[in-house]
């Protein structure tokens, strides 16, 4: 999921223009390597555990066999990666999947490549958890009036929350949304600064130890949720679209190996997060499906317009396509 330390998204479409005007006036492109010669490739991460295919797929060598010499470049979170793959300053990048459709329907030139992560399918064993302190607290609805944390703000946790109290009956507008880092969270309720969380592992695992309860979750809205994705820039996939075809295959592999081998990913998060191995065994790793669940993000394109992200629907065709 999305970021330990992010921005506000709508601060950074702002700062896009200023990107991708310099994009227009030489962004970095890939050019086509000579034979033999492997493309160097920078991808922008967020060093979470939703990333770990990325990170085992270049251990593994997918993509050294697709001719890709792969650098890993951690950004403060996927808000702030879509603007930086569409200016050319990375080729690839990770990204919550609202913040990519939100940026493609306000102009950011971008295309979804590949999955990134989903739900585990369970709305009570996700990776993912609104999490309450007070014993009162039962349900979504019962947050009105009450201050909950969210990552950043117009992306897919802050508008997962508000979705989770209008399904259960709920103003949304009524509650109070408080940003703070994924890694503050666990403290801020304890604290009584706010009245719920809603975090990802391995967080979600601190909360449980503490004996609170989960009210909520990407499962709870949809069990096939695609909660994040990779994208290029439109430029890149029409000027080396070999290259892109190449990044993407290795990308799916590397999917498809982490989905198989959970020991694996427990294992390399050690490599690029500060996670304790107890922690790494014990927490719920999302899913991560090879193929782009492409009526999930028709699902959230809905949820944008209703939460007024966007005036126009996404495009969720032209995002994939």
């Amino acid at each position: 999921m999305e970021s330990l330390m992010i921005r506000r998204f709508t601060a950074v479409l702002a700062g896009a223009a200023m990107l991708l005007s310099a994009a227009a006036c030489g962004a970095k492109e890939t050019p086509p390597s000579t034979p033999g010669t492997p493309d160097k490739v920078t991808a922008g991460v967020v060093a979470i555990v939703d990333v770990a295919p990325i990170y085992l797929g270049k251990q593994k060598g997918f993509f050294t066999e697709q001719n890709i010499d792969l650098t890993l470049q951690t950004a403060q979170g996927g808000a702030a990666v879509v603007p930086a793959v569409a200016a050319g300053t990375y080729q690839f990048g990770f990204s919550n999947s609202i913040s990519v459709l939100v940026a493609h329907t306000n102009g950011v030139p971008i295309k979804a490549i590949a999955s990134g992560n989903g739900t585990t399918g369970n709305a009570t064993a996700d990776f993912s958890g609104l999490v309450v302190k007070d014993p009162a607290i039962t349900s979504p609805k019962a947050l009105v009036g009450k201050k909950v944390a969210t990552n950043t703000l117009k992306n897919i946790v802050d508008t997962s929350i508000k979705e989770l109290v209008k399904r259960d009956g709920g103003d949304p507008a009524a509650v109070s949304l408080v940003e703070l880092a994924f890694p503050d969270m666990v403290g801020a309720l304890d604290t009584n600064k706010v009245d719920a969380i809603f975090v990802v592992e391995p967080f979600l695992s601190a909360a449980k130890a503490k004996g609170w309860k989960v009210i909520g979750s990407f499962a709870a809205l949809d069990p096939a949720m695609c909660v994040a994705l990779y994208v290029t820039s439109q430029a890149l996939a029409q000027s080396n679209p070999d290259l892109v075809a190449r990044f993407t295959t290795a990308m799916k592999k590397s999917l498809a190996y982490a989905e198989s081998h959970p020991d694996e990913v427990r294992a390399i998060l050690g490599s690029y997060t500060q996670i304790a191995e107890n922690v790494r065994q014990g927490m719920t790793l999302p899913k991560w499906p090879a193929d782009i669940n492409r009526a999930s993000l028709d699902k959230l394109a809905d949820l944008i317009v209703a939460n007024g992200l966007t005036s126009k629907k996404p495009d969720v065709a032209a995002v994939v396509s």
